[in-house]
């Protein structure tokens, strides 16, 4: 899938996105021109990596279950600021009787202090994100910037039902009414990704669907 105007590098079939695209990201959002990759429905001829400039951040958004954390935790061997990650260090710290929900807010605010840490450190970010709040990828997009780093999102495009088997396999669903607003959230984000209109300040986009996602072992950051 070709998306015009803007620019993309979807008729490359094998090999890594190359370090360079997050080079010509920065020089092409100047001009409002985002790069966006379509990997869906490759059947296996996708790349095995996804290699962005040292320093930027890389937001890896989709649907619950539908593989974010899975690929984070596969591809990134370092660099990964996880929210389940930090949910399961609490749960693991406190009584397995007591209610997500009653100590939701903490792991929140646990994960985006992290976060925030990781980001003035200065250096790689891969992030897992909801969907749901638009808010957050702003907050990164301004991050980045004040750092001269630029932004990209990583979209798994997985349908419902995908995602729903996904969350039984982790053994952790999602409510019917949030699962709904997930739906909406990620929905509105794949359809502007689609037409090239990616959030403010981001500056590339890959489009994945779940083969194209187990196929990638790697995301890494090198010096432009």
């Amino acid at each position: 899938m070709t998306l015009q105007p803007y620019a993309t590098t979807a008729g490359a079939a094998r090999g890594a996105v190359p370090a360079q695209q997050g080079a010509r990201a920065r020089g092409l959002l100047g001009t409002h021109a985002p790069v966006v990759r379509d990997l869906r429905g490759r059947k296996g001829l996708g790349p095995r990596s996804l290699d962005f400039v040292a320093g930027d951040v890389v937001v890896v958004s989709g649907l619950p279950g539908s593989g974010k954390s899975t690929l984070i935790r596969r591809a990134v061997r370092e660099h990964a600021i996880d929210s389940q990650d930090t949910r399961d260090r609490w749960a693991g710290s406190l009584p397995a009787l007591l209610p997500y929900a009653l100590y939701r807010p903490l792991v929140r605010a646990a994960h985006y202090l992290g976060l925030w840490r990781a980001l003035r450190s200065g250096g790689s970010v891969v992030v897992h994100d909801c969907g749901t709040q638009a808010w957050v990828r702003r907050w990164l997009a301004r991050e980045a910037g004040r750092r001269g780093r630029t932004l990209h999102l990583v979209l798994l495009d997985v349908t419902p039902h995908v995602a729903r088997a996904g969350q039984r396999e982790r053994g952790r669903g999602v409510s019917g009414y949030a699962f709904a607003r997930h739906r909406g959230a990620v929905g509105r984000l794949l359809r502007d990704t689609e037409s090239g209109l990616l959030p403010p300040g981001c500056a590339s986009a890959v489009l994945l669907d779940r083969e194209a996602a187990t196929a990638i072992e790697r995301i890494s950051f090198a010096n432009a």
